[in-house]
């Protein structure tokens, strides 16, 4: 088996193509198969978010592209900004990933979704494509603070702390 542990740089060339739905690219622990059927480990850091285009390094070099697969999506488009700010929020309420485009709206197809959106008005198609939501206001990483020295990370802990 492949064991794939560490990102790559983009590069001119790969040597291997993993296609996944977003559903897994969002695992960081996943036995999958690339396109040639080569069986592939993924062992990345907790976290982390696959996205069409990224590149992977393999233990034994080689270069892997990761490709979005085509997934059963739902395509919400609105008249007015308005009312596609108004479908946005109600898709996020539900905490639902969603993939925003110049006036559409995409999520995994959910027809109980879709009925909701209907009867605000909007406009729901399905297509089939690849699904690339947005990545959240916390994306860019878990944001680790720096440990204060007198807890070290432990809060109930104060056998550092001085009386006054």
């Amino acid at each position: 088996m492949l064991l794939i542990e560490t990102r790559a740089e983009r590069q001119p060339a790969h040597d291997a193509e993993l296609k996944l739905p977003f559903e897994l690219r969002q695992k960081s622990r996943l036995r999958s198969k690339l396109v040639s059927g080569e069986e592939v480990g993924l062992f990345l850091e907790h976290g982390t978010i696959l996205r069409g285009g990224d590149y992977l390094r393999a233990k034994d070099g080689r270069v892997v592209l990761v490709v979005a697969a085509d997934e059963a999506l739902m395509n919400a488009a609105c008249a007015n900004p308005t009312a596609l700010a108004r479908a946005a929020y109600h898709l996020g309420n539900r905490h639902v990933p969603v993939q925003i485009g110049e006036g559409w709206l995409r999520f995994q197809a959910d027809e109980v979704l879709a009925k909701m959106l209907r009867g605000m008005g909007v406009e729901v198609t399905t297509l089939s494509a690849p699904f690339e939501p947005e990545a959240g206001a916390y994306a860019g990483g878990h944001h680790h603070h720096s440990m204060d020295a007198r807890h070290n990370g432990i809060i109930h802990e104060f056998r550092n702390f001085k009386k006054p």
